[in-house]
């Protein structure tokens, strides 16, 4: 049987970029090159009802063992696309066996995967690392927690281990917030799901960042530099003013664990126009209406400088922490927990600094902690998987099933 991370290098060569331009998903069509694949694989393993939909999301269901069906339905998602911030087109992954828990240099583009940023390397030593090439993400997120989504269904089939109904889905365009936009809870058919999109092996993860992104849109007024004076207004100049009233210390450089931040993602202008586009985050939801009150009195102090419509700021809200409906359902945590402690990995609890699928379907009303996929260095040309880490993740899978049988059983 083809090894999780296996079924990873073959999806990584699949270019399923999102595009955060287009406004409803599916983003790219290209998604569906990886989501054809997995309705085929799914079929071919034995999964039911296995359907995929024009908005580019694959389900299937594995049925109860006999005599198991009144057990609740439980969910594993995973989400196909990559990040359209940096390049997963020709992606060529490398297998590094008997890794020796030092430095890895890539092949292309003059970077190294360092122990100073990733020190959990060296406790990597012996085991089989794979990466890309340097110039390229590897696409292991989420394509890991497709990988071992697979390999989990696959195991579940060939070995008979007694479950109860199991549902599992493909998401596409998570990387850019639209990846259950369009998800059908009823065909999903879960009671609960889990998603796999997290780092280490043995990550439960029930907390995550409230998120709202801001667009600042700054118009100003254009003359000729030699008779400019009271009369001139640069954008560009105006945009950096904005930019220096925010708290320099909340950047996501300089802030960690629960503590939120302002992110600048991108800026453009000169001097008739200028924009800045934020992403906005912070575990405590009154902390996150008071960072974007903070935007509009910056928004405020400059018109009052510079006249009114000088400055204008767009709020759109994002995500919320899962955390508040999901304490009202510990015992799909609890069971994550006793899980991962029976696979042999001891549980790592830890507030994601980010979002997933997870936190939309929470909201939505199916309760959807997220679990480590053993990878690391997301979103980048640094990021690596591990394989054995890989392995443990389907049996952490496995083990939580295992949770809900008859006593135990």
């Amino acid at each position: 049987m083809e090894r999780p991370y296996e079924k990873l290098i073959r999806y990584c060569k699949i270019n399923t970029m999102s595009d955060d331009t287009v406004p409803t998903s599916p983003t790219t069509d290209r998604q569906f090159d990886l989501a054809r694949l997995l309705e085929r694989e799914l079929r071919e393993i034995g999964l039911q009802d296995v359907y995929l939909s024009d908005a580019c999301v694959v389900y299937g269901k594995l049925p109860a063992t006999a005599g198991l069906e009144h057990l609740p339905a439980i969910g594993f998602l995973a989400h196909v696309d990559t990040v359209p911030d940096f390049s997963g087109e020709n992606v060529q992954p490398r297998v590094i066996e008997d890794y020796d828990g030092k430095d890895i240099p890539l092949p292309r583009g003059g970077r190294t995967i360092c122990v100073s940023d990733f020190p959990h390397l060296p406790s990597m030593k012996g085991k089989t690392v794979v990466t890309a090439s340097g110039d390229t993400l590897l696409g292991a997120d989420d394509k890991a927690g497709v990988a071992e989504l697979v390999s989990l269904c696959e195991r579940l089939v060939s070995s008979g281990e007694p479950h109860g109904p199991v549902c599992v889905a493909f998401t596409p365009d998570e990387e850019v917030g639209l990846g259950v936009s369009r998800f059908d809870l009823a065909r999903f058919g879960a009671e609960f799901a889990y998603t796999l999109d997290g780092s280490r092996a043995g990550e439960v993860i029930y907390e995550n960042f409230n998120a709202a992104s801001a667009t600042v849109t700054v118009r100003g007024k254009n003359v000729h530099p030699g008779s400019a004076k009271d009369v001139m207004r640069n954008a560009s100049l105006v945009a950096m003013e904005f930019n220096a009233m925010l708290p320099a210390g909340d950047t996501p450089a300089r802030t960690e664990g629960y503590e939120g931040f302002f992110h600048l993602m991108q800026m453009s202008g000169d001097i008739e126009l200028a924009t800045l586009s934020y992403i906005v985050r912070d575990h405590d939801l009154q902390k996150l209406h008071y960072r974007v009150e903070t935007l509009r009195h910056a928004e405020k102090c400059l018109n009052e400088r510079y006249g009114e419509g000088t400055v204008t700021v767009e709020v759109k809200d994002g995500y919320r922490n899962m955390a508040e409906k999901i304490r009202k359902r510990m015992e799909v945590v609890d069971a994550a927990l006793r899980g991962t402690e029976q696979a042999g990995v001891t549980p790592i609890v830890v507030p994601i600094r980010g979002g997933t699928d997870g936190a939309v379907l929470t909201e939505m009303g199916l309760p959807c902690p997220n679990l480590g996929t053993g990878c690391y260095g997301f979103h980048g040309p640094y990021e690596h998987a591990v394989a054995e880490e890989m392995e443990k993740c389907v049996e952490i899978c496995a083990q939580i099933l295992r949770q809900f049988l008859p006593k135990n059983g």
